[in-house]
């Protein structure tokens, strides 16, 4: 079932033209991600079919009898309102009937409060308010009454991306949803849309989130739309095995192209003299073989400042902002090759630590000793505050008319902005007409010109194209300076850091031997506290403990004592573990083919099953618990 076509798509900027005559399709079940360069237009694309913007050719349809739910990378919303006002301000039936029966509520109509009971019951939107909570929570957003004006940029979008979920659509559009989450929610978020059998397009970077969740892969490319289906992985197969060809096939035009010029030449200069169907090939193929491709070759290849023996030292660091602690005397001493990730929730220190750090925050209490050869290079979330009408080259030449590399030559700004993949006509483009990739890589050049030795990347990798990362990947793991890392892309993470520091609350700060997939496997296969504070495994313990019968008060009465656990009860709890434990492998199993791909009928079978895995091992844990208590 087709949900959306575009069809003979264009789109133009002034005198750059993003695409043209772009056909596309959605059907049911789908889950496709967009990726291409920064600036190759995938957002413009996205806001395209999503009708929030029209194309300048071309035709968007869609089924008259689906919803469709959209995110923004710039979500706004309507500032009276509260967290909670603002996502039940979505649309869909049931948030209608909730939206009814508080009003009804609040107005003390008994008529209409009967009516909207009814709606509620017949829609089973009862448990809305509480799936809200659930989602915002997950998205690390736990104050639902707290007003919209008071949400940073990335908790807005938080909120926007939990109206979207909660709207249950038929086609989900996501803008970079993987923007601004933690690496808890966004591995919340990951299973909530594997698991989901709607249909989904997305614009996203986190190859690991595109591996996992999607079934085809879009790579709008200099203009052009190239569809793959299959996962990431079978993506990056079949883009290399097109790109082979593609290069072969250039060679061969441009061969072509040297012997028409060779003939165009001779020949005389009057053109109706020349055959005019081979003088029209000929410009064809002259524009053909002079396109470029989009997204270059990234050069990193810079020069470091040396660095010396002693680095940076930490004593007893305290910070806290009123009842909150984010560090308790932390301790650490950096060492050289030094590569360290930082984990924690939204709203734990990981920013406030690397700002202390660089010395643009003070803390309470504890000491900071820098070494006298450290420079920093720090890369902000924040993007830097440059001027809309300053062109992108004097941008550059304000910090650095010409920069050394590392062989010892020199390069001018001209010549450094081309490695960054900012052409001619880009660098004096202005800064307003950047993109946000483009004007996140003109950030990271900025860093890098001042040949820093310590650099500390906060969230380096929001709005960067694949390209740009897998490079950016490759100049810090030959980097040989230290290397501080907050992302939420975690095969970013992986591929870079040697250990991690675990902002775990209150202060307390882990430092874990690993990168983030080892500290996760770890941290997973950690006992955790029941109900009553006894430690007991996630699922169940590796070894079940020998159960253990207490006999009941002689005065019968259960206070201090453990209930007596029949004999088909113990047998029972001993077989939960198996249970628990065959059922976590077959969600495992599942996962791992939605991931491949497959009919939609399959993936929808999946999907249920995994659902239904989910409930019962929720069930049986809990019984596993209950047992727990009396042994």
């Amino acid at each position: 079932m087709n949900y959306l076509s575009a069809e003979n798509l264009t789109k133009t900027y002034g005198d750059r033209t993003l695409f043209r005559d772009l056909t596309f399709g959605i059907s049911r079940g789908d889950k496709i991600a967009i990726v291409g360069a920064n600036g190759s237009g995938k957002t413009t694309l996205l806001t395209i079919l999503a009708g929030v913007m029209p194309p300048d050719a071309g035709l968007v349809s869609q089924r008259k009898d689906i919803t469709i739910g959209y995110l923004d990378q710039q979500p706004e919303f309507d500032n009276s309102l509260t967290v909670m006002q603002a996502v039940l301000a979505g649309e869909s039936a049931q948030l209608d009937a909730v939206r009814a029966y508080e009003h009804a509520l609040e107005t003390d109509n008994h008529d209409l409060l009967g009516e909207a009971m009814s709606e509620m019951e017949k829609l089973e939107a009862w448990d809305y308010e509480s799936q809200i909570r659930q989602i915002l929570g997950e998205l690390g957003i736990q104050d639902v009454t707290q007003p919209v004006t008071s949400l940073s940029g990335g908790q807005r979008k938080r909120v926007a991306l939990a109206r979207v979920l909660i709207q249950n659509p038929d086609l989900l559009i996501l803008d970079e949803p993987t923007n601004h989450l933690d690496l808890e929610a966004i591995e919340y978020l990951e299973s909530y849309l594997t698991t989901n059998n709607g249909t989904l397009l997305m614009v996203s970077h986190d190859r690991y989130f595109l591996d996992r969740v999607c079934n085809q892969i879009a790579e709008l490319d200099n203009g052009q739309l190239f569809t793959y289906k299959g996962n990431y992985a079978y993506f990056l197969e079949k883009k290399d095995e097109r790109e082979t060809a593609a290069a072969s096939e250039l060679a061969k035009d441009r061969n072509t192209f040297r012997r028409e010029l060779d003939w165009m030449r001779r020949q005389p200069k009057a053109r109706g003299t020349k055959a005019q169907y081979r003088v029209d090939a000929f410009d064809e193929l002259k524009e053909k073989t002079s396109g470029k491709k989009s997204d270059g070759d990234l050069d990193l290849n810079l020069r470091m400042t040396r660095l010396g023996s002693k680095i940076l030292e930490v004593e007893n660091l305290s910070k806290r902002f009123g009842d909150k602690v984010l560090l308790d005397h932390f301790n650490y001493t950096f060492k050289r090759f030094d590569r360290v990730g930082l984990i924690g929730k939204n709203g734990m220190g990981k920013t406030t630590l690397m700002n202390m750090l660089t010395g643009e925050m003070r803390p309470d209490s504890g000491k900071i000793s820098t070494g006298g050869t450290v420079k920093f290079g720090y890369y902000t979330q924040t993007e830097l505050d440059l001027p809309e009408n300053q062109r992108v080259i004097d941008v550059v030449q304000d910090v650095a008319e010409v920069m050394k590399l590392a062989d010892g030559s020199t390069v001018s700004a001209t010549q450094l902005l081309s490695r960054f993949l900012f052409d001619r006509s880009k660098q004096y483009d202005f800064v307003a007409k950047l993109s946000g990739g483009e004007k996140r890589r003109l950030q990271l050049l900025l860093v890098l010109v001042q040949n820093p030795n310590f650099l500390i990347l906060d969230e380096p990798t929001n709005d960067l194209d694949i390209t740009t990362l897998n490079v950016l990947e490759d100049f810090l793991l030959s980097f040989s300076g230290c290397v501080m890392i907050v992302t939420h892309d975690r095969y970013f993470m992986d591929r870079l850091v040697d250990h991690v520091f675990v902002l775990e609350g209150e202060g307390k700060v882990r430092d874990y031997p690993g990168n983030y997939t080892d500290y996760r496997e770890w941290r997973d296969n950690q006992p955790k506290k029941s109900q009553n504070g006894n430690a007991v495994s996630a699922v169940a313990s590796k070894q079940t403990p020998t159960p253990v019968i207490s006999e009941p008060m002689p005065n019968g009465n259960a206070n201090g004592t453990k209930k007596k656990l029949s004999f088909k009860e113990i047998r029972e709890y001993e077989s939960l573990e198996g249970e628990i434990e065959s059922l976590e492998q077959r969600k495992v199993e599942i996962t791992a083919s939605l991931s491949d791909g497959g009919h939609h009928g399959q993936l929808t079978e999946w999907a249920r099953e995994i659902e239904q895995i989910e409930q019962t091992i929720a069930q049986k844990s809990d019984r596993w618990l209950e047992l727990a208590e009396h042994i």
